[in-house]
C-alpha cells in the first residue's frame, strides 16, 4: 500500500515522510510541483540531503528551471518510480502539497493530447493579439469552456484552444473520481490557522537568511530571462524576481511572500479538504509519527480508521 502526505505547506510533511519512510522501509516520491527543480532549494523549502536520511527520495531535481512541469510528464515518471520501489519490495511515501500532482499520481486521470507547435502559435497569436481574440475563437467551437475560463487567461486559453483544435471535441479538464489506482493511504497534516501563520513567517524569514535572493540571482542569471515561465511564477520567485527588477523594495517583496504562502495554505487546504479519502492530523502533535504508524497498520489489516481524523479544516 502506497503512503501519501498530504496538506498545506509549513505543516512538516518532507519530516513526517521521511520518518515514515525509515519506519516503514520505504522510499520518498515528491509530489511537490516546485521541488522538481534543480536549484530551487531554499525558496520551496526542500529537504536537504543531510535532513533526508540516507532514504532514497525520487522527483527532486528532475527538471531544469528552464523548463515547464507538465503533470502529464510527472504522472508517468513519479507512477514508474512508485512501481520501481515496489518491486524492490520497499514502500512508496508520496509527499506534497501540490494537489493536482498528488491525484494524477494516485488516481485514475487521463490527459488531454498536446501539440508543442500549436502551442507556441497559440502563445504568439495571444502576444501580438492579445488574448480576447482567442477567447472570441474559443467561443466559437467550445462555449461553455469559453464562460467558464476569463478572456485575460491566457494560459487556459491557450489549453484549451489547443485541446477543441486537436480534437476537435469540447475542453473537459474534469478532474477525475476519487478512485485510486493502487491501494492508499492518505494522511493530510492539520495546523490551527494561527500555528501556521507563525510557521509560514518564521520559513520566510529563514529563507531570507539562507539566501533566497541570491538563489534567485543566480538563477536567473544576468538578465533576469533564466528561468521559465513556471518557475519564474513561483511564491517567493517571482517576487524576488521583481526585486532584482527594481519593481519593488525587498522588505515588501518579503511581506508579499509571507502573504502568498499564506494564501497558498488556504488554497492546499481547500482542494485536500476535499478529498474524503484523507485522514486528518494534527501536525503539532508531540506523537504525531506514531499516530501516522496507527494508521498505516490498520490500512495495512484494512481496517478503517478512527472515524474523528476523517476530516478536518485549516484552524479546527
Amino acid at each position: 500500500m502506497t503512503v501519501a502526505v498530504v496538506g498545506p505547506t509549513a505543516t512538516g510533511k518532507s519530516d513526517l515522510g521521511v520518518a515514515l519512510a525509515e519506519r516503514l522501509d520505504g522510499e520518498v516520491v515528491n509530489a511537490d510541483a516546485m521541488q522538481l527543480y534543480r536549484g530551487m532549494d531554499v525558496g520551496t523549502a526542500k529537504i536537504s540531503p543531510a535532513e533526508r536520511r540516507d532514504v532514497p527520495h525520487h522527483q527532486l531535481d528532475v527538471l531544469d528551471v528552464t523548463e515547464d512541469a507538465s503533470v502529464a510528464a510527472y504522472q508517468r515518471h513519479a507512477r514508474a518510480d512508485v512501481t520501481a520501489v515496489a518491486a524492490r519490495d520497499r514502500r512508496a511515501v508520496v509527499v506534497g502539497g501540490s494537489g493536482l500532482y498528488v491525484r494524477a499520481l494516485l488516481d485514475h486521470m487521463e490527459f488531454h493530447p498536446t501539440d508543442p507547435v500549436l502551442r507556441a502559435r497559440l502563445e504568439a497569436r495571444a502576444q501580438e493579439q492579445g488574448p480576447g481574440l482567442l477567447h472570441d475563437e474559443l467561443a466559437q467551437h467550445d462555449p461553455h469552456a469559453a464562460h467558464r475560463i476569463g478572456r485575460t487567461n491566457t494560459r487556459r486559453l491557450v489549453r484549451a484552444l489547443e485541446v477543441v483544435l486537436l480534437t476537435g471535441g469540447p475542453y473537459t479538464p474534469a478532474l477525475p473520481e476519487h478512485r485510486y489506482v493502487t491501494p492508499t493511504l492518505q494522511i493530510g497534516l492539520d495546523c490551527d490557522r494561527r500555528a501556521l501563520d507563525a510557521r509560514i513567517e518564521a520559513r520566510v524569514a529563514r529563507m531570507w537568511a539562507d539566501g533566497l535572493v541570491e538563489e534567485v540571482r543566480a538563477l536567473a542569471g544576468p538578465d533576469l530571462q533564466g528561468m521559465g515561465r513556471t518557475a519564474a511564477r513561483a511564491v517567493g520567485y517571482a517576487e524576488v524576481l521583481a526585486v532584482l527588477r527594481g519593481e519593488r523594495d525587498e522588505a515588501t517583496a518579503r511581506s508579499d511572500v509571507v502573504t502568498g504562502t499564506r494564501r497558498l495554505a488556504r488554497k492546499q487546504m481547500g482542494w485536500f479538504g476535499r478529498d474524503p479519502r484523507v485522514h486528518w492530523l494534527d501536525a503539532q502533535a508531540p506523537d504525531l509519527l506514531e499516530q501516522a504508524l496507527t494508521l498505516v497498520a490498520r490500512a495495512d489489516r484494512g481496517q478503517a480508521p478512527d472515524p474523528g481524523q476523517r476530516r478536518r479544516t485549516l484552524g479546527s
